[in-house]
């Protein structure tokens, strides 16, 4: 160092060579050594530095010790009282807060009249501070590095001063070399010297310069050093925008230039490090053309368009940076300083394509992973299906969320307007497996469900039955069954899940449903275990869902499994398990479900065919038909769909219908997690202790989910059902599906808007502000323009449209909206909200029953209720499941902080 300064520098520079930078012979002091940032580098710093740290400072720790490698270093409460012990040393290391740099850097400089440097690492000095810090050390002769930086190193010294340069491991990035690092961003100091290893290149001296406004230590004052280091053949110097640093420099070594941040040019305010906001002029376009102008060149280097000179290359992207060093070099007749060590290649150490067809390019191999973590990934892929972190789920979802600003809600991403295109069936399997079905997977599915619909002779029949006559709700009378599908009743199924999971889960298979050489795993396993797979004499449902099985155009190895280990003859809750093994198992290959969710499976399977099938009375349960259909017949050709819509109707629908009825359950599988029903079913996860999965009961979680439906929540869309059923009870009304009724629903429109204008006046004339609105009119969201609209309703309609499905409830609300406006009951056109669609869907069901005189209101009521429950069944099943795997005990209680009395 030149305490009188070097030479060619209007103000004091102290430093001539970049070897004088960091150096064996520098001593130094770290102020608030003890700070969380200094704790873990500092040590690191000493040890490869040979024991540099003579002592730090941290106010208030007087007498304590950094534990190092190399030895302990001292702490004391001042500069002063360290120098007072006796240690000397010539460079101040900053770890100050903002507030106390200067004051930090004044104490450096009054106490020690050796300092010569001072590297402030602190992020965000103030510039007014920065002016003094700069006018204290200038008067005294001391140089000043960052702030905001990382220091200073030195690979052929093997001397670190500062912050992390190098990693917890510099010996392995700082490898001696030729080529000096300037770099306003502290991180890719390092990165810089770890990529120029892959061509060969290795470093000298590197400067992590910081990158608040006021810099100290520029590049001009780098390049005199540099020209001036014998060591030092090329240089590598990395900017960002803001600042006129690096303008009308002299450069004249071979240098290439990495200049980053174009996408900064639109900011109005610093975006990363604080001086990085350019003004006019110092963007980083600005700083391209300064650099291009140094080296003679017309345009940036990329390997497609190697531009380079002998004086350097301007870059990017800091990959460009080895390849283009390696060119300028090669015109300067200069050779890499060793042979080049790995390559900048991706090398991903872990990898998964989530089941997607991927094109070659696109297709990484792993590699194994450096020491020590090639070990632990070897016990993360050897760990099945996903594993999710526990966090409190109260008001918290992993399954769904509604989008606040269109009211579409969304279960696993998938919004409900594209689920509402999917049959029960699929939206099913997709709610608690996290992926749709192929054409195999649906039929599976399907036999199960319509397997498990015929309850004849069960409990849980005679619970609804009984249920039912005590005058219950729908959910009431569903509640009673679903409660007698407990863990025993299914663990013939969740037990064959498990056998099966244990069996195959580090087997290597990935595909179900490809063929998969299972000898050696049934060989390999206790007779004893197999024994609960075959089915008993009194089974004979096994045989008739085996035969159906057995006819489709594809094979599990789940299904052939458990036939080959039970001669043929598994039993029903064997098949159960082998079925839903097979619908699982992808998304458990790719971590999308965990292994808890896989073997419960078949528990929420009994749970939908218990719903449905005890939605209808005992009576239509006999010993081999559902509704007047043969089990077999469901079994053999029935999709689950039909078989709810039977449940309700009391018919197969055709195909328009069925397209309807599966969008109306589509359109009401969830609203979010804020739901009275998803709460239901979260706070019975929550009171079980999903922390320990096993004791959560999956039926009692689906009753919390229906008894937290009622009149007001699920029953509600009979309110709407009711309003149009007084509109055209008198109608004549033969099919609504004809758009040639003949009926003049504008006349009915006009009509009901009058009525409706007299009622609102007479009840505010009353004083009565809660008099009743319209259902399925105008929404809180969707409103305040000319004209308004639902999207999801919209959706609907377009559909529809799409379709030819005509409905002629949802032609009436288009024209009621119309109506309330044209006889000013309305300032503007309301929209006809989403709740319209689905009880315009329902009533056209069930419209010729109902004008026929087959069923009554309280029979339309329950239909509408019930199909609320189907609909809301798949959301609320997600629900569970996901509670299950995320949620904490009880986590869905209310602090009594936040409970209010009301006297």
């Amino acid at each position: 160092m030149h305490k009188d300064g070097v030479k060619g520098f209007l103000y004091y520079v102290g430093v001539n060579s970049l070897s004088e930078l960091a150096t064996r012979d520098d001593r130094v002091c770290v102020l608030n050594i003890t700070g969380n940032e200094s704790r873990t580098v500092t040590p690191v710093s000493h040890t490869y530095s040979g024991g540099n740290i003579v002592f730090g400072t941290s106010p208030g720790r007087s007498g304590q010790t950094v534990e190092t490698s190399d030895g302990k270093i001292p702490v004391y409460n001042s500069i002063k009282e360290g120098l007072e012990a006796g240690h000397k040393f010539n460079t101040a290391v900053i770890y100050l807060p903002p507030s106390g740099v200067k004051d930090g850097v004044a104490e450096a400089v009054r106490h020690n009249p050796d300092l010569t440097k001072v590297i402030i690492l602190t992020e965000k000095v103030s510039a007014s501070d920065a002016r003094i810090i700069r006018a204290i050390c200038q008067t005294n002769g001391v140089d000043v590095f960052g702030a905001n930086c990382l220091g200073l190193a030195d690979a052929w010294n093997k001397v670190r001063i500062g912050g992390a340069l190098g990693g917890s491991k510099p010996d392995e990035s700082l490898v001696k070399g030729s080529v000096a690092l300037f770099s306003n961003s502290g991180n890719f100091t390092t990165t810089i010297a770890v990529y120029l290893l892959t061509n060969g290149w290795g470093t000298t001296t590197s400067v992590s310069s910081g990158k608040d406004v006021y810099i100290h230590y520029a590049p001009k004052e780098f390049f005199h050093a540099l020209d001036n280091d014998d060591r030092s053949k090329c240089a590598v110097i990395y900017t960002e925008p803001g600042g006129y640093y690096e303008h009308d420099l002299k450069i004249n070594k071979p240098t290439v230039a990495c200049v980053v941040g174009r996408w900064k040019a639109r900011l109005t305010k610093a975006c990363g490090h604080a001086g990085s906001l350019a003004g006019s002029g110092d963007d980083a376009a600005a700083k391209e053309k300064w650099y291009m102008e140094y080296f003679g060149v017309d345009a940036i280097y990329t390997p497609e368009n190697p531009v380079v000179s002998k004086k350097g290359a301007v870059v990017i992207n800091i990959a460009h940076i080895p390849e283009a060093m390696t060119a300028v070099m090669k015109l300067n007749g200069i050779e890499p300083d060793f042979e080049p060590k790995g390559n900048l290649s991706l090398k991903p150490w872990f990898g998964n394509d989530c089941g997607l067809d991927l094109p070659d390019s696109l297709k990484l191999e792993t590699v194994t992973a450096v020491e020590p973590y090639n070990e632990q990934i070897d016990i993360i892929n050897s760990q099945t299906g996903a594993h999710f972190p526990r966090q409190t789920m109260k008001d918290t979802s992993g399954v769904s969320m509604m989008d606040p600003k269109t009211q579409v809600s969304r279960i696993h991403n998938t919004s409900i307007l594209d689920s509402s295109k999917r049959s029960l069936e699929e939206n099913l399997v997709f709610a608690i497996t996290k992926e749709y079905p192929d054409e195999y997977g649906r039929d599976l599915a399907n036999i199960i469900f319509n397997a498990g619909l015929n309850h004849h002779g069960t409990g849980a029949l005679a619970a609804s039955h009984a249920a039912r006559e005590a005058g219950s709700s729908p959910n009431t009378v569903l509640s009673a069954a679903v409660a007698v599908i407990g863990p025993k009743l299914v663990a013939p199924a969740t037990d064959t899940a498990k056998l099966l999971l244990g069996l195959f889960e580090h087997s290597g298979m990935n595909s179900a449903t490809e063929g998969f050489d299972y000898s050696g795993i049934l060989a390999g396993t206790d007779a004893a275990a197999l024994a609960g797979l075959k089915a008993t004499a009194e089974d004979e449902m096994a045989a008739k869902i085996l035969k159906k099985i057995d006819s489709l155009y594809h094979k599990s190895v789940f299904i052939e499994f458990v036939k080959e280990a039970t001669g043929g003859a598994p039993s029903t809750g064997a098949i159960l398990g082998a079925v839903w093994m097979t619908l699982g198992w992808a998304p458990l290959v790719n971590r999308s479900i965990s292994k808890v969710t896989i073997t419960t499976l078949p528990w929420h399977s009994l749970i939908f065919s218990t719903m449905v099938g005890c939605s209808v009375s005992a009576g239509k349960h006999t010993g081999d038909t559902f509704c007047g259909v043969k089990t077999e017949d469901l079994i053999d050709g029935w999709s689950f769909t039909e078989a709810a819509f039977l449940a309700l109707i009391g018919r197969r629908p055709d195909e328009k219908e069925l397209f309807e009825f599966s969008m109306l359950l589509g359109l009401i599988i969830t609203n979010g997690p804020g739901t009275i029903s998803a709460q239901g079913s979260k706070g019975a996860v929550s009171a079980d202790g999903p922390e320990d999965p096993g004791r959560v009961q999956i039926n009692k979680a689906a009753i919390g989910f229906m008894t937290h439906t009622g009149f007001a929540h699920g029953g509600n869309g009979y309110e709407a059902i009711a309003f149009l059923i007084e509109q055209f009870r008198a109608a004549g009304l033969k099919d609504p599906a004809d758009p040639k009724h003949g009926i003049d629903l504008k006349a009915i429109a006009d009509k009901c808007a009058l009525e409706y204008f007299d009622y609102k006046v007479e009840q505010k004339a009353l004083g009565n502000i809660e008099y009743k609105k319209i259902p399925c009119v105008n929404h809180p969201i969707f409103k305040g323009k000319d004209v308004n609209y639902d999207p999801r309703e919209r959706f609907v309609t377009e559909l529809f449209g799409e379709k030819k499905i005509y409905n002629v409830f949802l032609d009436f609300y288009g024209n009621l909206v119309q109506a309330l406006f044209d006889n000013k009951v309305s300032k503007n056109v309301y929209c006809v909200n989403v709740d319209a669609v689905i009880a315009v869907i329902l009533l056209k069901v069930v419209w010729q029953s109902f004008s026929s005189g087959n069923m009554g209101d309280e029979e339309v009521e329950a239909a509408g209720f019930t199909t609320f429950l189907f609909g809301r069944m798949i959301g609320c099943a997600a629900e569970i499941d996901d509670h299950i795997n995320r949620g904490r005990n009880m986590d869905t209680r209310t602090p009594a902080s936040k409970c209010n009395y009301v006297g």
